[in-house]
């Protein structure tokens, strides 16, 4: 008679997630977000919060809405002295450009101001939850509210934190922030996926530029290039009579469905322009009426 195979059981690794002072709908986010492999403390200010990390260790910090950014860029500044590998996630009422690009040199792992979508936010805390060891993945090269240059990691993780930074950064009317944060979306994750292969060692270059008119995004991939006339990858290379024809190609090649990026952002923005290589595109959204007067201008004769 053979002997019963044992099952040797192992303990859960529990994990510690820190929660400051969070209002009923953060907190059901939190909850619904984490599973069982986590323990969530709730703390009521910013000095408990930073006590608790410096009694034991904590994997995830989710800041008040009730404090403000600068008050939580301090708290992630002393975080970072005790528990440098911590990911914290600011919540906050308001934010500047400043106080998200001075968050992002101190090495957040995300930044959300009111309004913000629950979903996101709840994606963003499963980002952090299931990804693996983190470091920086983004490096801001040189900044200022109306200009900032950045190199991110090419990989998903980072270039949705990405997204979610530049849309806070971005100090502009509701529709065209959401419209230039879909069409950077989309740009950056061709960029990451044909130009990178999704290798996170490899860097993608990004540039936001903020004028009183205009806005400009810039994405350079470290890949070859290519011209958006040959690319089979893409709905812009479908002829009228069949118009998913990239879809087959996708499957064909193991690519992840999609296709419909550079298609997306060219009805987002007011410019889609592309380099000779096709590694480097300039996206530009024109402001308060500001394309409508270029267009004028360019239609008017001279005189």
């Amino acid at each position: 008679m053979s002997a019963v195979p044992q099952i040797e059981s192992r303990p859960i690794a529990i994990r510690t997630a820190i929660v400051v002072d969070a209002n009923p709908e953060v907190d059901e986010v939190v909850s619904n977000s984490l599973n069982q492999s986590w323990s969530v403390r709730h703390v009521s200010s910013n000095v408990a919060a930073l006590a608790v990390a410096e009694s034991a260790p904590c994997d995830l910090i989710l800041t008040s809405e009730k404090t403000s950014g600068r008050d939580d860029l301090e708290l992630l500044r002393r975080i970072r002295r005790v528990r440098p590998h911590t990911k914290l996630i600011i919540l906050t009422d308001a934010a500047t450009p400043a106080d998200v690009i001075a968050s992002m040199r101190e090495r957040a792992f995300s930044y959300f101001s009111r309004p913000f979508s629950s979903d996101s936010l709840a994606a963003m805390i499963r980002s952090a939850a299931e990804g693996p060891c983190w470091d920086e993945g983004i490096e801001v090269l040189s900044a200022t509210p109306n200009w900032i240059r950045l190199a991110a990691s090419c990989d998903l993780r980072t270039a949705e934190r990405l997204v979610q930074f530049i849309n806070e950064i971005a100090d502009l009317p509701e529709t065209e922030r959401e419209n230039v944060a879909t069409a950077f979306r989309e740009i950056l994750l061709n960029a990451i996926e044909h130009g990178a292969n999704f290798n996170p060692n490899e860097y993608v270059e990004i540039s936001y530029l903020r004028a009183r008119h205009m806005v400009m995004c810039r994405v350079k991939d470290p890949g070859e290039g290519f011209s958006l006339e040959q690319i089979r990858h893409s709905a812009l290379a479908n002829p009228p009579e069949d118009p998913i024809r990239h879809a087959t190609y996708r499957e064909e090649q193991g690519l992840r469905p999609g296709g419909y990026g550079v298609l997306v952002a060219r009805g987002l923005v007011d410019e889609l322009i592309y380099n000779e290589k096709g590694n480097d595109v300039l996206l530009i959204k024109y402001l308060e009426g500001a394309a409508d007067q270029k267009l004028a201008k360019q239609g008017a004769p001279n005189t």
